[in-house]
């Protein structure tokens, strides 16, 4: 392990010697067994309660420390800002952060939880990639509060919290995953590690909430952006008849201003007299594109099923709705942001996705639904594809 990494829960920056370890809690040779209590820094970071076994420093490049007071070896490495416990494989994998953001409204948990159903599922499969929950977080919440709500009870999400809005804040999402490919005639797996955040629309309607809540961007390898063309006004006077429609009264959500406010805060963080373009790829998905599907060509790429085959990004295929997405963007009022976009990002892209495949019902109770048809997503996984693309993880080609 070479270079600065990142914690893949608070997004800050170590240097690999600094990573800290906790005590296994184990009786050592010293005859003594250190006692669990909680972890006043995890407290703080998560509102994590539950006993832990004291942390302590040691030389973080080692895979394992024996801990001074009782003797213990151990193997359960921790961030030294956040206290959190680094997945097996921290180091070793490449790790990729991704930022998911987008104003309230705007579909980000649940396509957050199809993203992630389909590729440990369909589009896994496919591309014969293995993911799994890195941590005990991910592999009890994901399945319980997000997958669980939206397959099974066919409930959409409550909003997501702001990041201020509890003492501790929220957690991250950890996943591993791993494929395998033949290099000079031999099996080789290799692995990564992704980290979803999932802000609230709240944490981007003011620079100043941005700064304080969102730091994790700056971190982030790569960044989707997910943008609602349902509020733009030009989009909303274009949306099928009964699809649901979001607060027209909340103007600080408009796409234009949330990418705005992202693009200055990523400014912010380059050195003085940086004057170029921003590095870090950006995926920019449209939701909701179910909404709109009648107003398209019957030739448009959009209405096709996404066209990744071999294992390998559709270049082709994205080159094709991103084309198609610039083009309505002058429909839908929305032309600044194509250059906004192309006059402060080296690398960007625009998808067309619709996480659920049908506009949900709202119901009786006022809660939002799942329409008859079920979970029915369309090119989902494609701004998350073209990300791993850039990153060298699965190849760009033609299928």
């Amino acid at each position: 392990m070479t270079g600065t990494v990142h914690c893949p829960y608070c997004y800050r920056s170590l240097p690999p010697r600094e990573i800290m370890f906790r005590c296994a809690g184990r009786l050592g040779s010293t005859g003594r067994r250190c006692e669990a209590r909680p972890d006043q820094v995890l407290v703080s970071y998560a509102d994590d309660n539950r006993a832990r076994h004291p942390a302590f420093k040691a030389d973080g490049r080692r895979r394992s420390a024996v801990h001074a007071d009782c003797g213990v070896e151990t193997t359960h490495r921790i961030c030294p800002h956040c206290h959190s416990q680094l997945p097996t494989h921290f180091g070793d994998a490449d790790n990729r952060l991704i930022a998911l953001v987008g104003a309230k409204e705007s579909g980000k948990t649940v396509f957050m939880t199809v993203l992630l159903h389909e590729l440990r599922n369909r589009v896994g499969a496919r591309f014969g990639l293995s993911v799994m929950a890195a941590d005990d977080h991910t592999r009890n919440q994901f399945p319980a509060d997000y997958e669980d709500r939206l397959y099974d009870d066919r409930l959409l999400h409550d909003p997501t919290r702001t990041a201020g809005g509890s003492r501790g804040g929220r957690r991250p999402l950890v996943f591993s995953m791993s494929r395998q490919r033949r290099r000079l005639g031999r099996a080789q797996v290799n692995r990564s590690l992704f980290s979803f955040f999932d802000t609230a629309g709240e944490d981007l309607r003011s620079g100043d909430s941005v700064e304080r809540n969102v730091r994790y961007l700056t971190g982030a390898d790569g960044i989707i952006l997910l943008l609602d063309p349902l509020q733009m006004r030009g989009a909303r006077a274009l949306a099928e008849p009964g699809a649901l429609l979001p607060d027209p009264s909340v103007v600080q959500d408009d796409p234009a201003s949330v990418l705005g406010r992202i693009t200055d805060l990523m400014h912010s963080a380059l050195p003085p007299r940086h004057s170029g373009l921003i590095r870090k790829p950006i995926a920019v998905a449209f939701s909701k594109m179910d909404a709109l599907e009648h107003t398209l060509p019957e030739e448009a790429a959009l209405l096709r099923e996404s066209a990744h085959g071999d294992a390998a990004y559709d270049e082709p295929d994205g080159a094709a709705v991103h084309q198609e997405i610039r083009a309505v963007l002058q429909k839908w009022q929305g032309g600044s942001i194509d250059l906004v976009l192309s006059q402060n990002f080296e690398r960007y892209r625009f998808f067309g996705v619709s996480a659920l495949g049908a506009s949900p019902v709202r119901a009786a109770d006022n809660q939002q639904r799942v329409s008859e048809y079920g979970v029915q997503p369309r090119r989902v996984q494609d701004p998350f594809l073209w990300l791993l693309s850039t990153f060298g993880t699965i190849p760009a080609g033609r299928s």
